[in-house]
């Protein structure tokens, strides 16, 4: 069994094998899938409806009842995407060194993707009782967000009778703007990232604020230190929306990798900077009919 990679929940756990999905309905599902009409996204794909109520419990609504709650799917959701995202990389980073691929493996897999995927797609509205986990710490709810993106993901393949082709194709699809941005991406990031994302998305009355994530790691002997910064938005219609993360050796590169990271998260970004533009030509359209009013 080849070696996947440690990830945020797994990092002591021994290699996981992975079963052959069940096969339910040979004719449930057809390998297409189209861009959806919002946040241009590809089409979510369907689910049997006997998965559905398990895939949006969460385990505190059922205790002690393990196969009524996402824990189980989100157990394998978790392998299967950690097994997808590193073939499409290894297809498509023929060159890259182990340990990049590793990089662009948790891009694709955190908590703070998938967690995103799930309020794109409206997943977390669906979970039974998800205004009271909504409310918790920003870093439980995100966490229970990305679970249930895992257990949604596990009930795909688990409803698709052919081994889970109709999940990969939808992941790849999915992953293609962080991928492409990750094969465009310089050494470091530029100096300007948060100029850039400030004129994209900033304006009176918005906030983009960068937050410590972590301690700084001290690399003694070596005089230096590694910071890690993540970016929110407060505004335009979103509360502390998280954006990116980015490490560095000082809290200003941390910042600007961040930034840099912020501007390739994307359908997110663009949707934000749409707002905007929407706002402004808003503006702009009542300050004319203003100015002809004043004429008359």
């Amino acid at each position: 069994m080849p070696d996947f990679g440690k990830k945020r929940k797994f990092e002591n756990e021994q290699d996981r094998g992975l079963k052959k999905p069940y096969r339910d309905n040979p004719n449930s599902l057809r390998h297409t899938l189209e861009t959806s009409s919002t946040n241009g996204l590809p089409s979510l794909p369907q689910i049997d409806e006997k998965y559905r109520s398990v895939v949006f419990t969460h385990p505190s609504q059922v205790p002690g009842n393990v196969h009524a709650s996402y824990d189980r799917l989100e157990f394998l959701g978790d392998a299967y995407l950690e097994l997808f995202a590193t073939q499409l990389i290894f297809d498509r980073f023929p060159n890259l060194d182990p340990g990049k691929m590793s990089q662009i493996r948790e891009s694709l897999v955190r908590n703070e993707t998938i967690g995103q995927y799930s309020s794109l797609y409206g997943l977390d509205k669906q979970i039974q009782g998800y205004k009271q986990f909504q409310n918790q710490a920003p870093h439980a709810w995100l966490k229970i967000k990305g679970d249930v993106f895992e257990a949604y993901v596990a009930a795909v393949i688990l409803t698709d009778a052919d081994e889970g082709k109709l999940a990969k194709k939808w992941l790849h699809q999915l992953w293609d703007p962080k991928l492409q941005a990750a094969l465009t991406a310089n050494d470091g990031p530029s100096k300007k990232s948060k100029e850039e994302l400030a004129k994209r998305i900033l304006a009176k009355g918005v906030k983009i604020n960068y937050v410590d994530e972590k301690e700084p790691i001290v690399h003694y002997g070596q005089g230096k230190e590694t910071y890690f910064i993540g970016v929110y938005l407060t505004g335009w219609g979103w509360d502390n929306q998280y954006l990116g993360s980015g490490k560095g050796s000082s809290r200003v590169e941390a910042g600007q990798a961040a930034a840099a990271a912020a501007l390739n998260n994307r359908p997110l970004i663009d949707e934000i900077a749409a707002k905007k533009a929407e706002s402004y030509a808003q503006r702009d359209k009542e300050a004319v009919k203003k100015d002809e009013i004043g004429k008359v």
